[in-house]
């Protein structure tokens, strides 16, 4: 399906704009599990300042949802009406500061600013070479690996809200719990500060490479995957839950259920986005039945369906059926 081209009105109310538009653009070219339908509008800032000048000038109901790397993301085939915003080049550095401090932009890859700490003798930040994002999506969700969370290591962060404004936050503004921040939904985050402790660069990477191996051996990394699909509920291992319900290496058309690490699914037969999500929620509804816990997904789903077609739990199949039929 294709949306009404929004680009001539966002044009007409920013003729200075720098960043860049496209209209209709394919997400499953940019997201992990490459799936998904348009976006009405994707727009890629050119930096902090383009990025306040649009969101001042959008209309004020039209819906906005930024991106990051497209890992921890699974799009509906029906595609995104509205605005998606994706950073880019223009929130991609990073920079040492004194007192084995980091700043980085949003874009960046986590396991840059591992790889970048690393080399600046700045212990603490090794975790996030086992990471598959940016550090906007670290800062959205308290993003963690072995032990140690964003909370742990940031000092501050700076974000854009849905007016444009510009905010400095502390890590205590940031309101962080597990995978979650209670930063308002519409703030943009563009850059972040964290702040670590010394260390040797040939140690620090020697854990680097040890969180490395770990994620080879147990993760389907080399998969079209997004991640780790369900949080952990409190005292439970999500992975655990699903194996035990009976999930390891359940299908739903083109999608399925590592058999490496089941809290993975995978697009390994030209899943739909609809394949992908009736997994997820007929694991999640085998879970409840096997253990009477719910499993909630750490994977955000974006977008509309086909026309027609449902969402969520109305998606769950039947306990008698056959999945991988």
């Amino acid at each position: 399906m294709a949306f009404p081209d929004l680009t001539g009105d966002i044009i007409a109310r920013l003729p200075n704009l720098r960043g860049r538009l496209k209209a209709n653009a394919a997400l499953s070219d940019i997201t992990w599990f490459r799936v998904g339908g348009p976006a009405q509008l994707l727009f890629t800032p050119a930096d902090e300042d383009d990025l306040a000048d649009f969101l001042k000038a959008i209309p004020a109901d039209m819906p906005v949802f930024p991106i990051g790397l497209g890992s921890n993301l699974l799009a509906r085939d029906g595609g995104v009406p509205g605005i998606v915003i994706k950073l880019g080049r223009g929130f991609g550095t990073t920079e040492i500061l004194d007192g084995h401090r980091l700043r980085s932009g949003t874009a960046v890859p986590d396991v840059k600013v591992a790889r970048a700490a690393a080399e600046a003798g700045i212990a603490g930040l090794h975790f996030y070479r086992g990471i598959p994002g940016s550090i906007g999506g670290a800062l959205r969700m308290n993003a963690g690996a072995h032990g140690t969370e964003t909370k742990d290591v940031l000092e501050s962060a700076r974000a854009v809200d849905r007016k444009g404004n510009i905010h400095e936050l502390s890590v205590t503004d940031m309101g962080f719990t597990y995978r979650h921040s209670s930063v308002p939904a519409d703030f943009i985050f563009t850059s972040a500060t964290f702040k670590g402790t010394p260390g040797e660069p040939a140690e620090i990477q020697k854990m680097m490479e040890e969180v490395a191996d770990y994620r080879e051996q147990n993760q389907p990394i080399r998969e079209r995957t997004g991640g780790s699909t369900f949080k952990n509920p409190p005292g439970h291992s999500s992975w655990k839950l699903v194996d035990s319900a009976g999930c390891r290496g359940l299908r739903v058309g083109g999608a399925c259920v590592s058999e490496m690490h089941c809290n993975f699914l995978i697009n390994d037969k030209g899943a739909t986005g609809e394949d992908l999500e009736r997994l997820g929620e007929t694991v999640r509804a085998r879970v409840k039945a096997d253990s009477n816990i719910v499993l909630n997904w750490e994977i955000i789903r974006l977008g509309i369906p086909l026309e027609g077609r449902s969402i969520g739990e109305a998606l769950a199949l039947p306990a008698d059926t056959d999945a991988n039929s």
